[in-house]
């Protein structure tokens, strides 16, 4: 069984769109994308600098216009929208996970995921606040340690990766001083998503949610609540709105994906973080991420591999 896995905030850096718009239907895509956004994509994902795409309300929509798509063109490519038995995202990439299953139209998804960029931002001004990932150590231990420190497990990466979020002075003390055996490298990122910092804009994404019509998956799809498989379109939007304030279960992503048999993951645009948490996380799981145009050739022999 082959999975997709769309890539959450900080997968993105500077110029990673400007090979694919050399690709037609890519470039129709992001276009079309861009004017249901009113955002220029092209802009964002080719000129723009680090610092720019790292506003939460830039990248959130940057990367989830990426992914869906990536995977357009890869269906192309393949000939098929069949080959693929099931999703997930991690983060904001659950928008582009839930375009991709069906349960939110491409208009919804982008609506959706604008309007949760532009909110989780607005949080971010009420206090200073970051994120770090602490790699290493064991997970009691770094947990009672940011615990102590007045931080917040915002991510839950799987084998030795924890993401701390908390306000931005705490963060810079937890690089400073990190857990026993462990490493701790900042993100950027600019806010602490995940966490109770992100209260406000959960409940303004609650009064969006009746104004978004949702279907059931016609692919299978994992939540990041708890790595639950999720049948009800509705029961997934409410997740995704959850998702804002709380934790994301990503370890539990991955032990669902294997357990309901996934057997090869591709990783869609921006591609790489999640493949390399899968190579450590999911033993014996095939892995490929799409990084730049000449991946689409790799996928294809790929998943006939798998297939």
């Amino acid at each position: 069984m082959i999975a997709l896995t769309c890539p959450g905030q900080g997968a993105q850096t500077p110029g990673f769109l400007a090979p694919w718009l050399e690709l037609g239907s890519f470039r129709q895509e992001i276009e079309k994308f861009s004017a249901i956004l009113e955002m220029d994509l092209i802009h964002f994902g080719t000129e723009a600098d680090a610092e720019t795409i790292k506003d939460t309300k830039i990248a959130q929509p940057l990367i989830v216009a990426a992914s869906m798509a990536s995977h357009a063109v890869l269906v192309e490519a393949l000939n098929d929208d069949s080959l693929f038995a099931g999703v997930a995202g991690h983060s904001v990439g659950e928008i582009a996970a839930a375009n991709i299953a069906g349960v939110l139209d491409t208009e919804a998804a982008l609506k959706f995921v604008k309007a949760r960029g532009e909110q989780m931002a607005q949080a971010a001004t009420l206090e200073s606040s970051s994120m770090a990932a602490v790699v290493g150590g064991e997970q009691e231990i770094v947990l009672d340690h940011l615990s102590n420190t007045g931080l917040f497990a915002a991510n839950y990466n799987g084998k030795g990766q924890i993401v701390a979020a908390g306000s931005s002075t705490k963060i810079q003390e937890l690089i400073d001083s990190p857990p026993p055996g462990t490493r701790v490298v900042g993100l950027a990122v600019a806010g602490a998503f995940h966490t109770s910092f992100m209260e406000t804009a959960k409940v303004a994404l609650s009064s969006l949610a009746s104004s978004i019509r949702t279907e059931n998956p016609k692919l299978l799809i994992w939540s990041n609540s708890d790595g639950a498989r999720v049948d009800s379109g509705d029961k997934f939007l409410e997740l995704l709105i959850n998702q804002v304030s709380n934790p994301v279960r990503w370890d539990l992503n991955m032990e669902s994906m294997v357990s309901d048999g996934v057997s090869a993951v591709i990783e869609l645009l921006p591609g790489g973080t999640l493949s390399g948490i899968a190579k450590r996380a999911m033993p014996g799981v095939a892995t490929l991420a799409l990084k730049s145009p000449e991946d689409l050739e790799k996928a294809i022999a790929f998943v006939r591999e798998q297939v």
